[in-house]
């Protein structure tokens, strides 16, 4: 079979069957709006950690919202599926789940 793009996107789908773990860290707040606040603001250049640690509600957030290491199964399901499915070094969101707006970086994937 000659190499196209039907096996370049096959070749990307196995990758993604392969990642089994991320490392993730976050920012949770109560409002839409003000993870968007947030996110302009990274996107400006300010740093995710130094925000995290000033604004997340989650107690990652000491942490700089360093969730660490964790596989399928472990998170809330609309969190895990932006973790697994974000770039390895960007921030993905506003994410909605029960406990409220994330704002997610991936930092590695394995």
């Amino acid at each position: 079979m000659e190499n196209g793009p039907l096996t370049f996107l096959f070749d990307c789908s196995l990758l993604i069957l392969m990642v089994k773990e991320v490392h993730a860290a976050h920012i949770l707040v109560k409002g839409e709006g003000k993870a968007k606040e947030l996110l302009g603001k990274i996107n400006s250049g300010e740093s995710f950690a130094k925000l995290a640690a000033e604004c997340s509600e989650c107690p990652s957030g000491k942490r700089g919202g360093d969730l660490g290491w964790f596989t399928r199964g472990k998170m809330i399901r609309e969190f895990e599926n932006a973790a697994f499915d974000g770039e390895k070094g960007k921030v993905i969101g506003p994410v909605r789940t029960d406990f409220g707006w994330h704002l997610i970086k991936v930092l590695d994937k394995k």
